[in-house]
Order: structure tokens, then sequence, then C-alpha cells
């Protein structure tokens, strides 16, 4: 299947072309940025005599009629803005973007007006452990990023036993990768380096996106108080959440059940690592209990499961390969 990426620039996209290059059953047709007209190795030095080819300024007709599926790696407002296009072509879409992960009146709340409200209604939201069957049959799939994605997971086999109305705390700390590649004062190396600091404490937008998709699981309890952290490394995701449960359950038995045929979600007996799971698709997640009050520890790798190779495993359900195919789930390590 021919394949584009739009918004090849960043880390994401990086990492998207990284994947697709091995991919068996995709094949890399187009590559553009807003910018374009450069070869892919100048773009991104480390692929050089690796991956051959040129990136192209975006061309929305081109991909439309030429490739099967699109990934767009670019930020909010501008995916909106390719989604209304490209969804009159017949393309499957990826999108990396938060611009249709959220209902409407909560989207429009934390970010900006929408351009494009139809297509929210029939976009897919990207956890595939969730939402699977739907993926399966959507054009467009909302791919959540990373602090949904490790929250999310952690979260989902303990919604129907929190104790309802308590709130949720949600602290999670990411690689400097995750802010992207722009560098501001807060990624600076003479600011992170030797250094950690938390960022928009209880009012950072993914807060509203876990409480939204926690209320449709029937959670108990959607009051997600949700504090992110910049540490100094370059990729990764902790995630550490702690809830109160109405019940007092087998929490182990609970997470071990609840993901017992999942391939990319993997039960640990011991507190996660980040470096267990970078270079991988993997979220690792650890329960640990105090009757009825729970910490539960979920590792990703922010620019993988968090982004990139979760938008390939929804691609290949979207087109009916197996979730696992091309999927890297070796790690990192040492």
């Amino acid at each position: 299947m021919n394949v584009a990426i739009v918004g090849a620039s960043g880390f994401t996209g990086l990492e998207l072309i990284k994947i697709i290059h091995e991919h068996p059953n995709f094949r890399l047709k187009e590559v553009a940025t807003t910018t374009g007209d450069l070869s892919i190795d100048t773009l991104h030095p480390a692929l050089k005599d690796v991956v051959i080819g040129s990136v192209e300024t975006v061309d929305l007709h081109q991909i439309g009629q030429s490739c099967d599926l699109v990934f767009l790696a670019v930020p909010h407002k501008t995916a909106m803005e390719l989604v209304k296009t490209l969804t009159q072509y017949d393309i499957k879409i990826v999108d990396l973007s938060a611009d249709y992960r959220l209902e409407r009146d909560t989207y429009e709340a934390h970010y900006c007006p929408h351009i494009d409200p139809d297509n929210i209604d029939q976009a897919v939201y990207g956890l595939p452990e969730l939402y699977r069957d739907e993926i399966r049959s959507a054009q467009l799939v909302a791919n959540p990023g990373c602090y949904p994605t490790s929250a999310i997971l952690a979260l989902a086999p303990f919604a129907r036993y929190m104790k309802k109305d308590t709130p949720i705390f949600v602290d999670a700390k990411s690689g400097v990768s995750g802010a992207g590649k722009k560098c501001v004062e807060s990624t600076h190396f003479v600011t992170i380096n030797d250094n950690m600091f938390a960022y928009n404490p209880l009012g950072h937008r993914h807060g509203p996106e876990i409480a939204e998709k926690l209320k449709l699981l029937d959670a108990a309890s959607t009051k997600v108080h949700f504090v992110p952290h910049l540490v100094p490394i370059t990729r990764g995701m902790l995630t550490s959440v702690y809830i109160e449960l109405d019940q007092t359950i087998d929490a182990a038995s609970v997470l071990k059940e609840y993901y017992k045929d999942e391939a990319f979600v993997r039960v640990r007996q011991e507190p996660v690592t980040m470096k267990q799971v970078a270079g991988t698709n993997f979220c690792d997640i650890y329960v640990k209990q105090d009757g009825e009050t729970l910490f539960i520890s979920s590792a990703i790798d922010n620019l993988l499961r968090g982004a990139s190779s979760q938008a390939v495993a929804n691609a290949n359900l979207m087109c009916g390969f197996d979730e696992k195919l091309g999927i890297p789930t070796i790690a990192y390590v040492p």
C-alpha cells in the first residue's frame, strides 16, 4: 500500500519514516513538509544511505490520488485544514494531532475553534485496546498522544471500581523529545540539564482528554487532576496514578485479566521503568494497593507508543493487517 507522511520534519515524522521503511506491506510513496523540496537524508541526516528519497512540498491532491494511507504529523489546527480536504479522497487518515481526539465542545474550550466539525463525529479514537473494532472500519483515526495513552491504559481496568466523585491524581514525567523539535526556554539545555520541573500543573489540556475518555468508559469518577513534568532524558514517559476504590478487589488480578489478550500491554510484578520500553510500542503497567487505595504506574516510549508506532498499529488495523505487523518490540537497552 502506498503511504504518505505529511509533517516529516519532526521527531514523530522521523519515527514514522523509520517504521514504514521496514514495514512489509507499506511503501513510502510521499514524504512532505510545508517547505519541502529536499532529500530525506538532508532532513534527517541519520537516514543517509538507508532511506533514499525526496521530501516534497505538501500537495493534497497528489497524495489523495496516489496514496492509500496518510499520516499527519502536523500541529493541531493545521491537521484539521488538511483532513477537511483529504476526506474527499478514498484514502485512510491517521492524524497524530489533537484535532479529532475530543468532542467539539471540549476541544474548543482548550484549543481553538474547529473548522471541520463533521469529521469529529466520524473520527475514531486510536487506542486499540479500547476501540479496536471501530478502528478497523474507520477512514479517520485520531491517534492519542503520549500523556493520555499512558494514563488511560493505566486507569481503564479500574474505571468501574473507582469511588464515585473522588479525585484521580495523574503525575506524569516525559522526556524532552515530547516537547517537539523547536527549542524554547523550558527545553534549552541549560534549563533541563540536571533539572526536573512541573509545567502547567492542573491546567494542562490533556487532563480534560483523559477525563473525557474515562467518562466514555462509564468510570465512577472522572475528576482528573493532571500534572505533567519534564525530565532530563531524550525519550520515555513514566506516569503515576492514584485512585480510591469503592470496594476491595485484587487489583493485580484485575489488571492481569483486563490485558490478558493484549500484545502491547505488559503487566509487571515490579515498578516499571522507562528504559524497558524505550524503542518499543509496549506499555508496561504495575499496580500496588493498600486496601482501597491504588498506585498504578505505566511506562511508554513517548515518541513510539505515545505517537508513531501506535499510529502504525492503528493503520495496520484500518488496512486489514495484523496489528503487530512492522511494530518495534525490542527495547533500547542497555
